[in-house]
């Protein structure tokens, strides 16, 4: 049986910060764009203070960088030495979740990481690359979730966030599924070591 999760009702600032993510994720914000708050404010048909607050939240999540009197813009690309520090630093706070979760997980939390690869094919069949980004990075935001809580995730988060805008590895649809499948295979199994190496294996 296919467990069919509620639709997540956001507010309205959480939309505007979801779609300004896609902005970004997607490169139709490309690094280093300046954004205006008043263009913003325009766009999504509301007051600056919103915006303000959604600018804040993208900040903390690393994404957007703000400058006293510079206004915000998007955060630039890191250079390879401080990217492969945020890759070591990711798969670090992987795979200390990968070992907290050894037992833990339950036939609903299987079941749910089942949809969210299907999900992933599903993204993957309709060339939405965006939706790719955004569902991968739901899977690995599920595992750290259920091993630490909130406190684990805003450890994590602006580490995966701030990575996405390197982001350029290529692989296929297939591979980029069973490099997921492998890792919810390993859990399912209780083989947590298969499952830390398939973790390694995919953030790269």
């Amino acid at each position: 049986m296919v467990i069919k999760r509620p639709t997540k009702i956001l507010s309205v600032k959480d939309q505007i910060a979801e779609q300004l993510r896609s902005d970004i994720i997607s490169g139709e914000l490309p690094p280093n764009t300046k954004l205006n708050e008043k263009v913003l404010a325009e766009r999504f048909g509301l007051s600056r203070g919103p915006i303000r607050d959604v600018i804040l939240q993208l900040s903390k999540e690393g994404l957007l960088i703000s400058k006293n009197n510079c206004g915000a813009s998007v955060n630039s690309l890191l250079d390879v030495k401080l990217q492969k520090l945020m890759i070591n630093l990711r798969r670090s706070i992987e795979l200390f979740a990968i070992d907290q979760l050894k037992d833990s997980l339950t036939e609903e939390d299987f079941q749910e990481l089942e949809n969210i690869l299907n999900e992933l094919q599903a993204a993957f069949d309709k060339e939405d690359y965006t939706k790719v980004t955004k569902v991968d990075i739901s899977f690995h935001h599920y595992l750290i979730y259920k091993a630490g809580g909130d406190e684990l995730i805003n450890i994590w988060y602006p580490y995966v966030m701030r990575m996405r805008l390197n982001y350029k590895r290529l692989t296929t649809s297939s591979a980029c599924v069973q490099e997921h499948r492998l890792i919810l295979d390993s859990l399912k199994s209780g083989d947590i070591n298969k499952a830390a190496r398939a973790v390694k294996a995919n953030i790269k």
